[in-house]
């Protein structure tokens, strides 16, 4: 069974950072490509980013490119995201996903 839990979120002022983390089992992680996605207040999803198995692709929605970075850690099996300079409009619960599979989200509140 596909299991992803998403964790670091929180409430944060604008130009503020954040790490979410996301761990996974139940399938082979190493060999995943790896996603972000968020739900926006409306209840849109908007992808993130992606990244490949082996970490050496990264791509970007155009809404946070140059300000979030995607990593992983074959070994632990994590996902990461790096927030920064978040706007209000990044105010989403953020999601990891693999194929149709993810986690129960992680809420980023950006407010002052």
């Amino acid at each position: 069974e596909v299991k992803l839990v998403e964790s670091g979120g929180g409430l944060v002022q604008p130009g503020g950072s954040l790490i979410l983390s996301c761990v996974a089992s139940g399938f082979n992680f190493r060999a995943a490509p790896m996603d972000w996605i968020r739900q926006t207040p409306d209840n849109e999803l908007e992808w993130v980013s992606t990244i490949t198995p082996d970490g050496s692709g990264k791509t970007y929605g155009d809404s946070v490119k140059g300000r979030f970075a995607i990593s992983r850690d074959n070994v632990k099996n994590t996902l990461y995201l790096q927030l920064n300079d978040l706007k209000s409009e990044d105010t989403a619960l953020y999601y990891c996903a693999t194929g149709l599979d993810r986690g129960q989200g992680t809420q980023v509140t950006v407010s002052s």
